[in-house]
């Protein structure tokens, strides 16, 4: 970690688009959850196997449901009150190739009222009475073209919060039988593309940093910092609410610890 007032080096010659909107007080963060897992448990992560781990710690439909709450609401239940206006989904949607488990993601249109340009997976606000299942669905077809006949939902990951939007996400966990084909939403999507999960526990992959801002967030440390991880990939890094979802499916999924302990 670096020393008190010393910015981290980050993604050295690592090219990409975006504009981080970071603050003035950053230091480096914890390693990767999955750092000390031997190569063999980073490759050969195929859609059965994430299958499998995420039924292993009771996150399929076939048993449970994700909670109606988000925990980070009653973590942070001390703090100032925060209030949640948006309920959103995400899609997860993974197809095998070559072996190895793909996940898709896009990177939003610059003309986006939010979020402009970051990578992120399909999904969106959820309308009427939608499920989060329902929701992440019609938000990919609309958005890429993925048909909902054609994806399998099977399982959940902790809902989250994004507390500079006040909007909570819940993450569903859907199988594609075969390589998917996209019609993009130019309105809504600049791209989109696919990353295998082994790609995203490389060594170098990951890194977490630990922001500070003026304004205290809620379920910060002591000290006031909160990590934010951060994921690279060709041409791009994944960061935000995208990375944290990831995390936590790429931990259950190579078994590492999660939650994570303290950096």
């Amino acid at each position: 970690m670096a020393e008190d007032g010393e910015r981290p080096e980050r993604f050295a010659g690592h090219l990409f688009p975006q504009v981080i909107p970071e603050p003035n007080d950053v230091r480096s963060g914890a390693p990767a959850p999955w750092a000390a897992l031997p190569r063999s448990q980073r490759e050969g992560l195929t859609l059965a196997l994430v299958e499998a781990r995420l039924a292993e710690h009771d996150r399929t439909f076939a048993t449970s449901q994700p909670p109606e709450v988000p925990a980070e609401l009653t973590i942070v239940g001390d703090a100032p009150p925060t209030t949640v206006t948006r309920r959103s989904s995400v899609l997860l949607a993974l197809f095998d190739q070559e072996g190895e488990a793909q996940l898709v993601l896009t990177r939003r249109a610059t003309t986006l009222r939010y979020h402009q340009g970051e990578i992120a997976l399909p999904g969106g606000g959820q309308e009427g009475e939608e499920t989060a299942t329902e929701t992440a669905l019609r938000e990919a077809e609309e958005e890429v073209g993925l048909q909902s006949s054609l994806v399998r939902p099977f399982g959940w990951l902790s809902p989250i919060v994004t507390f500079a939007s006040g909007s909570s996400i819940w993450p569903v966990v859907g199988a594609l039988d075969e390589v998917p084909s996209f019609t993009v939403d130019p309105t809504e999507v600049d791209r989109v593309f696919s990353v295998a999960l082994k790609d995203l526990v490389a060594e170098g992959a990951f890194v977490e940093e630990r922001w500070r801002r003026e304004r205290p967030r809620p379920g910060a440390e002591d000290d006031g910092y909160f990590p934010i991880a951060f994921f690279r990939v060709p041409g791009d890094v994944i960061w935000g609410a995208t990375a944290r979802i990831l995390t936590e499916l790429l931990s259950l999924v190579t078994g590492a610890p999660w939650p994570p302990g303290p950096a």
